[in-house]
């Protein structure tokens, strides 16, 4: 039947620079889903849930006729500091106070994914979605009220679950992490491969593969 086609269902940039780290070339469908319509307390269940919801919404606007496969991934990210959650903040001084709580702290950076498959005709049922969660442990340096305040002025923090991004300058105010590295940036890579395994394919298949063939 031929290599798949990978479709991201995010906007994220961490997300397609993960992917094409490891030489997969991801068709960019951000999604529109609503995410205010979940509201759940347990931080695993909601970013699964979460997840799900963007690949099906994007999975349900593919036109249902194509010469192979397509994979859709659906990712979404919290942190979770002494049993609150945190998504992205919304503003420059919601992220100066999420950095006075957690500096100091150990946090659980929880990442959903759900992958689809949707077969090349519509006749053919789909598999049922694999829906998993990773966890990864982050310890928080004490950092000053300043350098709080000169890293939320970059804006970095506002693009990110739990207001900090690993691969950039909030990565200078990360003692350690236990656990998957990947899953922090966006999406756990050893998961995903679980997953792609668990479907039968093989993820060297993808590489140097034309996403718009």
């Amino acid at each position: 039947m031929g290599v798949p086609q990978f479709i991201l269902a995010s906007a994220s940039s961490a997300r397609l620079r993960l992917l094409r780290s490891v030489g997969i070339e991801p068709i960019v469908c951000p999604s529109a889903f609503d995410e205010s319509q979940v509201q759940l307390s347990d931080p695993a269940a909601l970013v699964q849930a979460l997840a799900l919801n963007k690949a099906t919404t994007v999975a349900t606007q593919l036109d249902r006729h194509a010469s192979v496969d397509r994979l859709v991934l659906g990712c979404d990210s919290v942190l979770a500091v002494n049993g609150e959650i945190h998504g992205k903040p919304a503003g420059t001084e919601e992220a100066i106070e999420r950095w006075q709580q957690m500096r100091g702290q150990v946090g659980r950076l929880y990442t959903g994914h759900a992958l689809l498959v949707i077969p090349p005709t519509p006749h053919t049922p789909s598999p049922t979605p694999l829906v998993r969660c990773q966890i990864t442990q982050v310890y928080f340096a004490t950092v000053s009220d300043r350098q709080i305040a000169a890293y939320a002025a970059t804006g970095e923090p506002l693009h990110c679950a739990g207001a900090f991004a690993l691969e950039g300058k909030g990565g200078l105010f990360v003692e350690k992490i236990d656990g998957c590295h990947s899953n922090v940036i966006g999406l756990s890579l050893p998961l995903l491969r679980q997953m792609l395994d668990d479907r039968g394919y093989d993820v060297t298949a993808f590489w140097s593969i034309d996403p718009q063939r």
